[in-house]
């Protein structure tokens, strides 16, 4: 009897041990699935600049068109940004990505289907109307799943994982073009994408509550925002409160798509270096970003933990952040030799990325029920960046024959962000009023 009981209390005890393992890997399998989107949106995102020298050699498209070919994701992506934040809100993070991140998808395969820049401006326009929601939306979900001390910390490292896809693309694309050509690369990354998509859709739940394998003790304390389809949504005086931040994010974004953009071309160009590695090259600084980004988050969770003081633990690393970019990318106007401009191109992607997820959490730190919302207007100041930086970039280089003159634009728009930063106020909750005119 006695080995009857014991037998049976050792299966309960390795069976509550199981459930426990279970419930422990619920937030881990969140964390990675939103690593992995990130990725992947990045991945589809800057796959173009590493087929940019293709592209312009099989359409023969000038540097001007080109840039204008990049700067279409920043249109769709800027118009559709805000309805990611109001999707999730209304219709849950699920969903809201579901729909989204399989439009990526589709209109990556549709870019290794075009016929010219006609098509291709349109590719991209479909690319960037489905990446826009895809941030906020995530970001609506990780203020369900994680309590404020992990703010930085899980935007960091997803953003962290963003910046590998946009350090893998060019050597994935560039291999993929030598052993078929720049079409294949697009519709492989496409169809990683819907592949997400499906998993998604199997596993997540907007309420962490409801998952059968989360640990209840993970979700004590949290502050959970679930989905209203009758909600008003202040965009008025949201708008107001945002706008700091979206001006801030348009001098980070502005130094962000030459990294993304132009680089393969840059090395090309400027020092001579052919396809293979250029892509090689390129994916120099955005591993240092990767680690950037969540250095970034980790550091400003530290000083909230360390201070209780949002507002130096989100505006002082960004503030080092810009100035730190911009001093390392000086001395790129002056140097020739190629290892130390991918050196200091590489510091400088590692303080522009310091930026990242200190940004991302304050939307998180002054709202609960807008946390998606206001993060869209973080995106806003990087896609209005990402719609003028590639063609203006574009346009002085056909115009000078000169790669060093964009440089200094935007080393000049990084200090002007770096004083605005000093100004942002993440330590006073979005308070909406009790009758904000024209909202819905």
């Amino acid at each position: 009897m006695a080995l009857i009981q014991e037998a049976e209390h050792g299966a309960v005890v390795q069976q509550a041990s199981s459930t426990k393992r279970k419930r422990l890997n619920a937030h881990f399998v969140v964390t990675a699935m939103l690593c992995v989107l990130f990725a992947i949106m990045y991945l589809d995102r800057v796959n173009i600049s590493a087929a940019a020298s293709s592209l312009k050699v099989h359409f023969g498209l000038t540097n001007t068109e080109m840039g204008l070919a990049f700067s279409a994701f920043s249109w769709a992506y800027l118009a559709s940004v805000l309805f990611g934040g109001w999707g999730a809100r209304k219709y849950g993070a699920k969903r809201t990505l579901l729909v989204t991140v399989v439009l990526v998808g589709l209109g990556t395969i549709f870019t290794g289907l075009i016929s010219g820049l006609v098509t291709l401006f349109l590719a991209r326009l479909a690319v960037g109307l489905g990446e826009g929601p895809a941030f906020p939306a995530a970001t609506q979900a990780m203020r369900n799943w994680y309590p404020p001390d992990r703010f930085g910390y899980i935007q960091g490292i997803t953003h962290s994982a963003s910046r590998l896809g946009a350090a893998i693309a060019p050597p994935i694309v560039a291999g993929l073009i030598v052993m078929s050509d720049w079409r294949v690369s697009f519709i492989v990354c496409g169809i990683a994408a819907l592949l997400w998509a499906v998993a998604w859709w199997l596993y997540f739940e907007d309420d962490p509550r409801e998952h059968p394998a989360v640990d209840p003790r993970q979700v004590e304390g949290l502050s959970i925002s679930l989905p209203n389809r009758k909600a008003r949504t202040p965009i008025g005086v949201l708008t107001k409160r945002m706008l700091p931040v979206t001006a801030v994010m348009f001098a980070y974004g502005w130094t962000y798509w030459v990294f993304v953009s132009w680089l393969p071309l840059y090395f090309s160009n400027q020092h001579g270096v052919d396809l293979k590695n250029s892509a090689l090259l390129t994916s120099v600084p955005f591993f240092a970003g990767l680690i950037g980004n969540t250095v970034g988050g980790v550091t400003s969770d530290a000083i909230l933990r360390r201070t209780g003081r949002n507002r130096l633990a989100r505006c002082s690393v960004v503030v080092v952040s810009l100035l730190g970019t911009a001093a390392f990318l000086v001395p790129c106007l002056y140097v020739d030799d190629l290892t130390t401009v991918v050196l200091l191109l590489a510091a400088a992607m590692f303080f522009l990325e310091l930026t990242i997820a200190p940004m991302y959490a304050i939307p998180m730190d002054i709202s609960r029920e807008f946390a998606g919302l206001g993060s869209a207007y973080i995106i806003m100041g990087v896609a209005i960046a990402g719609i003028l930086s590639p063609v203006v970039f574009g346009w002085l280089i056909d115009k000078t024959g000169n790669w060093n003159v964009p440089f200094g634009t935007g080393i000049a728009i990084l200090l002007v962000g770096a004083a605005i930063a000093g100004t942002l106020r993440p330590d006073v909750p979005f308070v909406v009023p009790d009758d904000p005119k024209g909202d819905r």
